[in-house]
């Protein structure tokens, strides 16, 4: 399954990567959520190839599908993570596919087409960037800790969102923010970022990346410090030993 999800995300990443500098259909799913025609057809192409092997999975993706099987697998798909990097040429994007059984995840692959760092973990056997073992970092103060976060599109909760950026970068050595939830979850696994939050997401920004992170020696939460749960919307990620303190700033 991990092979067969490998090669899913390297001929998605394959096309995108040939249409990365021409130009683009966009679209707006809401004020600043956009599409592209490059979104559209990688999905296409993920799903129909699963669909072709395994029919009776059920499949979650960004763009529109909800297909429900009957044996308990479920694929998770986010056909590019990180559109708008995408739409204004900036190299920061990836394809992320997850998948579960029963709620619990077996497989997670995201691949940046643009730089080729393949991450991938199989639920008990570790995770890797490139078919190199990888592990989260060893930082143990928040002082001398990179962390990451995101915005979501609704601005609903913003002076809340805000707040929490406010007392993390008070603490930490430093903020970054990507525009891509599941390669800054990638990041904390290989350990160029410390730790990472972010609310206001949705199960396919997630469902790759929290493997990737746990399978690399890192913990998850959500943001009230309760078990992770794809459902929820949000995540704290870290090395582990910065977890509590994070939270504390949450």
């Amino acid at each position: 399954m991990l092979d067969f999800t490998i090669s899913l995300a390297r001929n998605a990443g394959e096309f995108i990567f040939s249409h990365a500098k021409k130009d683009l259909i966009v679209e707006h799913k809401g004020r600043i959520d956009l599409v592209t025609q490059v979104d559209k057809e990688t999905q296409r192409r993920i799903v129909n190839a699963i669909e072709s092997r395994f029919p009776n999975h059920s499949i979650l993706a960004e763009e529109g599908v909800k297909k429900s099987g009957s044996d308990g697998y479920e694929w998770i798909i986010d056909p590019i993570d990180g559109t708008t990097n995408f739409v204004h040429k900036l190299p920061v994007f990836c394809v992320s596919i997850a998948l579960y059984k029963d709620n619990t995840p077996l497989v997670g692959v995201c691949l940046n087409p643009a730089t080729n760092e393949l991450f991938s973990a199989e639920a008990e056997k570790g995770a890797f960037l490139n078919g190199q073992k990888i592990s989260v970092s060893s930082t143990e103060r928040l002082v001398d800790s990179l962390v990451a976060t995101g915005f979501p599109y609704k601005t609903d909760n913003m002076q809340r969102i805000l707040s929490r950026f406010s007392r993390v970068v008070s603490e930490a050595q430093g903020i970054r923010r990507l525009g891509s939830a599941a390669l800054d979850l990638c990041y904390v696994a290989c350990g160029h970022f410390d730790a990472f939050w972010e609310e206001g997401l949705n199960p396919w920004d997630m469902a790759a990346g929290a493997l990737i992170v746990k399978e690399a020696g890192g913990k998850i939460s959500c943001i009230d410090g309760s078990d992770f749960d794809l459902s929820k919307g949000n995540i704290v990620a870290s090395n582990a030993k910065l977890h509590d303190q994070i939270l504390a700033l949450m």
